[in-house]
């Protein structure tokens, strides 16, 4: 899972703006929710027929966006619908994990998969935003205002990261105060996610691991 989170996000980031790459990232996006789905618990007829048709209606949709027949916008909001449900069922199943097989590497690797997917939701929010609204960043885009939205997706996930981890390399920045406030609330949740959740998950699995190498049996 972290796997494919991490190709997604690359993907996102290395791709250039066209609607066939956006196709593209929109089916690796959708694996995820895939692979979520062939992972649960589920009973095997339930996984297959609800990963026949998710899968269908994602390479519908790709082809849709690959084709232009479907905006950008829209493209946007399904991309970011699919890591909102990804993120939902990750959180559930490492969560379980952790209360019946304590902290693991699997476990771990889970958490970073989400940290990863909230940087890649906020990103998409970002695109609908500066789509939809007013101009989003205070420097100018690399196309025209005729084009739609000023930045690339690209762009606005290397600004997501940069700000989630508070990196802040200040070529991009918010123009808005709605802006800002993402920015903030971004900040937040990715430097509080990884003292607290990450940072916990780590030091609990250190521990396990020293409290086995040091017991009678080891």
């Amino acid at each position: 899972m972290l796997l494919l989170t991490v190709v997604a996000v690359i993907d996102v980031i290395v791709a250039p703006d066209t609607p066939a790459s956006r196709g593209i990232g929109l089916l690796l996006q959708g694996g995820t929710m895939l692979a979520v789905i062939a992972t649960s618990r589920e009973a095997a007829a339930i996984r297959h027929t609800r990963g026949a048709v998710v899968a269908a209606v994602l390479v519908a949709l790709a082809l849709g966006v690959a084709l232009a027949v479907i905006p950008r916008w829209v493209g946007a909001l399904v991309g970011g619908a699919v890591v909102m449900v990804v993120l939902f069922v990750l959180v559930r199943g490492v969560t379980r994990l952790i209360r019946e097989q304590g902290v693991s590497l699997q476990a771990v690797a889970g958490a970073l998969a989400i940290y990863m997917l909230v940087g890649l939701m906020f990103a998409i929010a970002i695109s609908i935003v500066a789509y939809v609204g007013p101009k989003y960043f205070a420097q100018a885009g690399q196309r025209s205002a005729g084009e739609g939205a000023l930045f690339s997706l690209s762009e606005e996930t290397y600004f997501s990261f940069t700000t989630m981890t508070t990196t802040g390399y200040g070529d991009l920045t918010p123009a808005t105060n709605l802006g800002h406030a993402i920015a903030v609330l971004e900040m937040l949740v990715g430097q509080i996610y990884l003292v607290t959740v990450i940072g916990l998950l780590v030091g609990n699995l250190n521990r396990g691991r020293r409290q086995a190498e040091q017991s009678p049996g080891a």
